[in-house]
């Protein structure tokens, strides 16, 4: 077998946490006088939080009203919001076919790496009760965002593993993107007419679809 690694996104593989994203930015943008939708926050996905900020106060022509330092604290708003909500989470929020996937991943001894712009992941993977899962989770402080590659390159390095063996599992266009640029085989779940353009190598409608044997089947690393 030649896969070494496999990295996944966190938000929309692992678990929805997209609706507490939401939640919290909504009212963090509602207390300054922008209104966003369901729509507009499809195009936060993948997207770290300083970025976010931004994208949220273009859209409300807003981008020249803040210093650094008061959109630091706006994004942190956010962030208490968005954790006090994390206390929902439990382990039945994990996705179907997840947790079988990383124990056959353990089972094989193929590193599950977690690459998320998300810097709750730690949390996040506790609340589900699969942090012994993975290898590793690359602390997205100081990497350049999605659709850059950096992440999952760092992900690979922390694996011991070299990215032409390594699977990326993505929900959004700029994580497929950062997976294809990176040089790994790319894994999209959810629309393929959305996440093929991006260079998506197979996407399958649910993580239920997501298992070892066809992961390797599909990126010819039996």
């Amino acid at each position: 077998m030649k896969l070494q690694a496999v990295l996944f996104d966190l938000d929309g593989v692992i678990t929805d946490t997209a609706k507490y994203h939401f939640t919290a930015w909504k009212q963090m943008a509602g207390r300054i006088g922008i209104e966003i939708d369901s729509d507009f926050n499809e195009s936060l996905k993948g997207i770290e939080r300083m970025q976010s900020l931004e994208r949220i106060l273009i859209h409300g022509q807003q981008e020249q009203k803040y210093s650094q330092a008061e959109k630091e604290g706006l994004a942190q708003e956010k962030n208490d919001e968005y954790v006090s909500l994390l206390a929902n989470l439990t382990p039945e929020d994990t996705y179907p076919g997840i947790k079988e996937l990383l124990q056959e991943l353990q089972e094989k001894k193929v590193a599950a790496v977690i690459a998320s712009a998300s810097k709750n992941a730690p949390l996040i993977l506790e609340a589900l009760q699969l942090n012994t899962y993975f290898h590793s989770i690359v602390d997205p402080s100081g990497v350049p965002g999605k659709p850059k590659p950096d992440i999952f390159l760092k992900g690979a390095e922390q694996a011991g593993a070299k990215p032409s063996f390594c699977i990326g599992i993505e929900d959004s266009q700029a994580g497929i993107e950062a997976i294809k640029t990176a040089g790994m085989y790319a894994v999209g779940i959810g629309d393929d007419r959305i996440l093929k353009p991006s260079g998506a190598d197979i996407v399958y409608p649910s993580t239920e679809e997501l298992t070892l044997q066809r992961l390797l089947a599909a990126a010819h690393m039996i």
